[in-house]
């Protein structure tokens, strides 16, 4: 008898599971992305250049992707920095500084955006000590970067702090009595081991700083050329029943952010290789 055609496979179910899989995958990613290609080139590829061809459109697209990558990368140093004080230090209220990491988690963004314009506007608590400082916060561009920092810190944090809770303390002091410097052990043995966590960390503060939209309304201002982030102008195109013009700049966005994160998914790649020769 000859081999059967179809050989069974030695993981039980693995046939039906990677057809929910394909299907979800299709049904949530894909068929979205599908009919947004499709609306956004309904009019044609020269009404698509000339949606997304524009002073407005490109200040707003220039000024999305330039403070999410601003304020991803802060949040990338301080959540980190943040992840080791709360896992190998001890101090008072650490439980409670601990939990409010989760609070962007928890409050809705219109909510996360009123209050921080209430903290940052000139009369506000925080605004009115910039303002005698002869310094603007709020309806500002300072004022979108402290609110994408704000959503975007507990994506790396709670990234990164199950990976320092698996490292051990004695592989710093194992450094340390080899000779090496704190500066040394941090750059050559724990870095290698956080960097993966970290970038994935990094990717999700960027991805949610790109697409937010409530907790910037409020503080933005929201001026044409000088304030208003790609989402708002998306918004304004539905409003004015220009479904093509909104699906045209949300292609921009897909592709700018596909190349970012095609960027980061690489260095995640050479760091996991770098981990592994050494």
């Amino acid at each position: 008898m000859g081999q059967p055609f179809v050989h069974k496979s030695p993981i039980p179910g693995l046939g039906l599971s990677a057809g929910i899989t394909l299907s979800m995958l299709s049904l949530m990613v894909l068929l979205p992305i599908a009919g947004l290609l499709v609306q956004g080139f309904s009019a044609g590829v020269p009404a698509f250049v000339a949606a997304v061809n524009t002073p407005r459109t490109w200040a707003a697209l220039f000024l999305s992707f330039r403070l999410s990558l601003l304020a991803a990368l802060f949040n990338l140093v301080f959540g980190v920095v943040l992840a080791w004080v709360l896992v190998r230090y001890r101090f008072p209220f650490r439980k409670v500084l601990n939990a409010a990491v989760d609070l962007p988690f928890a409050l809705p963004t219109a909510v996360a955006g009123i209050a921080l314009t209430a903290l940052y506007a000139p009369n506000g608590a925080f605004g009115h000590i910039a303002k005698d400082w002869g310094f603007k916060i709020a309806y500002t561009q300072w004022g979108i970067l402290i609110a994408l920092i704000f959503v975007g810190l507990p994506f790396v944090t709670r990234t990164v702090q199950p990976v320092i809770e698996e490292i051990a303390r004695e592989v710093e002091e194992a450094s340390a009595t080899l000779g090496a410097t704190r500066a040394y052990t941090l750059r050559r043995v724990i870095w290698p081991m956080l960097s993966p966590a970290a970038l994935t960390g990094f990717a999700l503060s960027l991805a949610r700083a790109v697409g937010e939209y409530g907790s910037v309304i409020f503080i933005a201002g929201n001026i044409p050329l000088k304030t208003e982030i790609a989402p708002l102008l998306i918004v304004i195109k539905l409003e004015e029943y220009n479904e093509a013009g909104a699906a045209a700049i949300g292609i921009a966005m897909l592709v700018m952010s596909f190349g970012m994160l095609f960027v980061i998914n690489a260095a995640q790649v050479l760091s996991r290789k770098r981990m592994s020769n050494v």
